[in-house]
Order: structure tokens, then C-alpha cells, then sequence
């Protein structure tokens, strides 16, 4: 009985231990790309409008809204933008999968975060 108690501790620690081997962390790099100087309107929306406005997504159905006419003011008083430590802004960290999904659901863009992440450390203009 001593060996089959012995026996069972064993194989749950062998299971833990291996379970605990299994987490890991992706260690996020951070966007590098020089994509010069960005605009809301022109480059910003653009990434939007392909990624993010279907109508079951941002587009009016979930927060924050998208829609061109209500983005900026949807990201700015939703508190989606840190301008004082934009890589800590929620908008990069849902785009980098850092939240409990990837927005866009098709997985991290590195382009689309670099000009975000741009936009952002240039003030988050609405220009």
C-alpha cells in the first residue's frame, strides 16, 4: 500500500513538474520599423477600416468604436492611448496579443503596431 501511495505521489509530481516545463512566456520584441510620420486620417483609420471596422466588430457593435467619425474621440476619452508611455497604451497591447486576444483575431501585424505604436509616441495628433 506504502508503494502504490509512493507510486501515485510520483506520478503527480512528474505531471506537475511537466505542466509547469509547458509555460512559457513569448517575449514581446518591440516594433522597430521606421514608418516615419503618421497621420490619424491617412494611415491610422486606413489600418482601422482593413482590420477593425466589420459591423460585428469595431465598427459600432464592440468598444471602442471605429467608425471614422467617432475613432479618435472613441480612443482618446476611452483611455485606449497612454500618450505619456504609448508601449503601456491598451490599443498596443490588444494589437500585440498581450490581452486575453489579438485584435485584429487574424493575429499581431508588426507594420499596423509600428505605425499605431508611431502614432502614438508623436502625440496621437487628430490630423
Amino acid at each position: 500500500m506504502k508503494n502504490l501511495k509512493k507510486f501515485w505521489l510520483l506520478g503527480l509530481f512528474s505531471g506537475l513538474l511537466l505542466l509547469m516545463n509547458a509555460c512559457y512566456y513569448d517575449q514581446y520584441l518591440p516594433e522597430t520599423q521606421d514608418v516615419g510620420e503618421m497621420s490619424f486620417s491617412g494611415d491610422i483609420m486606413v489600418i482601422f477600416n482593413t482590420s477593425c471596422n466589420s459591423a460585428s466588430c469595431h465598427g459600432g457593435a464592440a468598444a471602442p468604436d471605429l467608425r471614422l467619425d467617432i475613432a479618435y474621440n472613441a480612443l482618446i476619452n476611452g483611455n485606449y492611448i497612454d500618450k505619456a508611455n504609448p508601449e503601456n497604451s491598451e490599443l498596443i497591447q490588444w494589437m500585440r496579443g498581450d490581452r486575453s486576444l489579438s485584435m485584429p483575431l487574424s493575429g499581431p501585424n508588426p507594420t499596423y503596431n509600428a505605425k499605431v505604436l508611431a502614432w502614438i509616441n508623436q502625440g496621437a495628433l487628430n490630423n
